[in-house]
């Protein structure tokens, strides 16, 4: 009751604040902190890394619970022929596979698990470097508050023009293109880039993203057409190889009958099919 009464005084606070500075004209702003993650790419390849050791994991857990599954009914079913002794053997056996089977689900999926450990690890270098980037867009542009969308913040209406993960997400490739550049063009290139405006460099990224569009594409009718010209290939291919091996059948029938003449036997009656069978 007494935690409840503080949050309703917080809230209380803050509400006076928000108002306060709304007469005052706050600048307010938001972020969407999945967005972001899921368009850095080395986030998306760690993450796809971290599914992949994910699904082991279960795959481990999946055939120890069968193995579990298997003793039980294996005990089931011979009970009637054990002793006591080996009755309690197979049990003590089953508690202490039952006993490692939870400890590994633990020590994966837990609280403290590597899951929970690695996904930290993974994301913790992503905030950071977007925490700074807010202090200092915030700082640049004179926001007064900035929240996480994705958050446990309530959020019961955004206005899109006051969300910046765009411009957080482009700090950080811009920063990820520093770290990459290896030649002084390429420098002055990043170096013009940066020195362009959100909504100049907006327009470029857009400019991009269409150019990268066409280009793809261009692409995928380059390769449509190739695979209907490699399809035409292939069955004048066939047809010709057909012809060839017909020709070459015909040929090989002929060169026999005339050896079989040599060695005195009679040749065969041509039926005028050409294949040397005798209508056979």
């Amino acid at each position: 009751m007494k935690t409840l009464k503080l949050l309703s005084i917080s809230l209380a606070f803050l509400c006076i604040s928000f108002a306060a500075d709304a007469q005052r004209g706050a600048r307010i702003g938001y972020i969407d902190m999945e967005y972001i993650l899921e368009s850095v790419p080395e986030y998306k390849e760690a993450q796809k890394q971290l599914d992949g050791k994910v699904q082991r994991w279960k795959a481990d857990i999946e055939k120890k619970s069968q193995e579990i599954d298997q003793m039980k009914l294996n005990l089931a079913n011979e009970r009637v022929l054990l002793t006591t002794e080996l009755i309690e053997e197979r049990e003590e056996e089953i508690k202490i596979l039952e006993d490692e089977m939870i400890k590994y689900q633990q020590d994966r999926f837990g609280p403290n698990g590597d899951l929970m450990i690695q996904r930290r690890q993974l994301v913790q270098p992503i905030q950071d470097q977007v925490f700074n980037i807010v202090q200092e867009i915030a700082e640049n542009k004179k926001y007064d508050f900035i929240f996480d969308k994705s958050a446990d913040v309530v959020m019961l209406f955004a206005a899109k023009r006051n969300d910046i993960s765009e411009t957080v997400l482009r700090s950080i490739n811009r920063s990820n293109k520093r770290k990459e550049v290896t030649s002084r063009k390429e420098k002055r290139e990043v170096e013009q880039r940066e020195s362009l405006s959100d909504e100049e460099d907006e327009a470029v990224t857009e400019r991009e993203k269409a150019l990268e569009d066409k280009k793809n594409e261009r692409e995928a009718a380059m390769a449509e057409r190739k695979r209907v010209r490699d399809s035409i290939r292939e069955v004048k291919r066939l047809e010709f190889q057909r012809r060839r091996d017909s020709l070459l059948d015909v040929r090989k029938r002929r060169q026999d009958s005339i050896r079989n003449v040599r060695n005195g036997g009679a040749p065969p009656v041509d039926d005028g099919d050409g294949d040397g069978d005798g209508g056979k």
